[in-house]
C-alpha cells in the first residue's frame, strides 16, 4: 500500500429541511458570527429557495446579503466584485448556495476578502496564505462535488482556466438538502449525477494518490448514484432519492478531492471552454470512450465497479470493464441527454483544436491509468463525434 494523507470538511449535515434551519446551525457552530453573505446565482434565486435559509439566519440574529451575480465558469471579474461585496458589507461567514460555481465562488471570497494577495498570487496549489472567513457550503445540486473540495475555478481568459488547490478551501460546514433539488430539471439532475459518477470512477483509478480511504468514498458514491438517477430523472420529486443522490455526490466528491480525476476530466474541459457545454455533460460525453481508451491498464479496477454499477455483468475483467461503458452510456440513453460530441455543436474540423487543448490539461493528465498522446485524444473525440 502507497503512504497517502486524507483530508475533507470538518462537519457534514445530511438533512431534508437543512437550509430552513441554517441559522441554528450558524449559531451552535460559529457563534460569535453576526454578518452573513450569501453567494448565488440569478436563476437559483428566482426559483425563491433562497427565502428560507436567508429568513432562518435574520431570525438567529444575523444580518445578510446576497451575492447573486454568480455566472456558470465564473470569470476573474465576478470574482473580484464577489469578493468586493463581501468587503462592502463587512461580512464576516461566507455562504455558498448553489452548483459549483457558486460554491467555488464561496471559496474564493472567504480566502480573499479579509486578505490583501491578490487573485493572481493564489492561483496554483499551496500559495493562499493566511486564514479565512468561517465557510457554509450547500449544494443545489448532486453533481460538483465542490462542497467537500479543495479546489476552486476560474476562467482567466476567452477558453483558458486557472485553479486554486489549498487547504483554506475546504469549508467548515457542508448543509445537504434534498429540498434545493426539487425543481431541477431531468437533463440538468441526469448530467450532474454523472459528473459524480465520474468523480467516483476516476477516484478510484486515479495512477498517483489512489488509497484505501478514497476507494470506500468512490464505491458507496458510485452505488448511491447508479441506483438512484434514473429515479431522480423520471420523478423529480422523490425527496428519498434526492437525498440519497447528494449523499452520493459529495461522497465522490470527498474521494476525488483526495484521489485526483484525470482523463475524462482532460478532454471534457475544452468541450466546455470552447462550445460551452455544461461541465456534466461534457464528462458524459467522453466517459465511455475514455473508459475503452483506458481499459488495456485499468480493466481489473473498472471490472470491480461494474460490480456495483451492473451486478449481472460477468465474464473476464475486459468484458466487465465493457459492461461498464455500456452501462454509462445506457444511462445518458434513458435520461435523454446528448451522447454525441456532433448533438453540441462540434463537428470533426473542431476536433484538432480540442486535442490540442487537452493536451494542456498536464495535471489532470498525470492522473490517468494510461498515458494518453495527442493522437491518443484526438481519437477519443473522434470515437465521441
Amino acid at each position: 500500500m502507497n503512504d497517502f494523507a486524507f483530508s475533507t470538511v470538518a462537519h457534514v449535515v445530511s438533512e431534508t429541511g437543512a437550509a430552513g434551519r441554517l441559522g441554528q446551525h450558524i449559531q451552535s457552530r460559529f457563534p460569535n458570527v453576526r454578518r452573513a453573505l450569501l453567494v448565488t446565482d440569478p436563476g437559483f434565486l428566482k426559483t425563491g429557495l433562497v427565502d428560507a435559509p436567508a429568513a432562518s439566519l435574520r431570525s438567529a440574529g444575523l444580518a445578510v446579503e446576497i451575492y447573486s451575480q454568480v455566472v456558470a465558469d465564473p470569470p476573474e471579474v465576478v470574482v473580484l466584485e464577489a469578493v468586493g461585496a463581501a468587503r462592502a458589507f463587512r461580512a464576516d461567514i461566507v455562504i455558498g448556495l448553489g452548483g459549483g460555481s457558486s460554491m467555488d465562488v464561496a471559496k474564493l471570497i472567504a480566502v480573499l476578502a479579509d486578505s490583501d494577495q491578490p487573485i493572481s498570487g493564489i492561483y496554483g496549489i499551496g500559495n493562499v496564505k493566511g486564514a479565512r472567513l468561517p465557510l457554509v457550503q450547500i449544494p443545489t445540486t448532486a453533481g460538483t462535488g465542490s462542497e467537500v473540495t479543495n479546489i476552486a475555478i476560474v476562467t482567466t481568459g476567452a477558453t483558458t482556466k486557472m485553479g486554486v488547490v489549498a487547504p483554506q478551501l475546504y469549508a467548515d460546514l457542508v448543509l445537504l438538502d434534498a429540498e434545493l433539488t426539487i425543481g431541477l430539471p431531468p437533463a440538468v439532475t441526469a448530467a450532474t449525477g454523472i459528473d459524480a459518477m465520474v468523480h467516483a470512477i476516476e477516484a478510484y483509478t486515479s495512477k498517483h494518490k489512489k488509497n484505501p480511504l478514497s476507494d470506500i468514498l468512490a464505491r458507496k458514491a458510485l452505488g448511491l448514484l447508479s441506483a438512484n438517477l434514473i429515479t431522480v430523472c423520471e420523478n423529480g420529486r422523490d425527496l428519498a432519492a434526492r437525498q440519497a443522490m447528494l449523499l452520493g455526490a459529495m461522497l465522490a466528491g470527498q474521494a476525488f478531492s483526495n484521489a485526483p480525476v484525470a482523463a475524462v476530466h482532460a478532454l471534457a474541459y475544452p468541450i466546455g471552454g470552447i462550445f460551452h457545454v455544461p461541465h456534466g455533460l461534457s464528462n458524459s460525453l467522453v466517459l465511455p470512450h475514455v473508459l475503452r481508451f483506458n481499459a488495456p491498464e485499468a480493466a481489473g479496477l473498472y471490472a470491480e465497479l461494474a460490480e456495483i454499477v451492473v451486478p449481472a455483468a460477468t465474464g473476464s475483467a475486459e468484458a466487465r470493464a465493457e459492461a461498464l461503458a455500456v452501462a454509462m452510456q445506457q444511462i445518458a440513453t434513458v435520461t435523454g441527454i446528448e451522447r454525441t460530441l456532433q448533438q453540441v455543436g462540434i463537428v470533426e474540423a473542431d476536433l484538432d483544436r480540442l486535442a490540442d487543448d487537452a493536451m494542456l490539461q498536464t495535471r489532470l493528465l498525470g492522473n490517468n491509468p494510461r498515458l494518453v498522446t495527442r493522437e491518443d485524444a484526438r481519437a477519443i473525440y473522434a470515437a465521441a463525434l
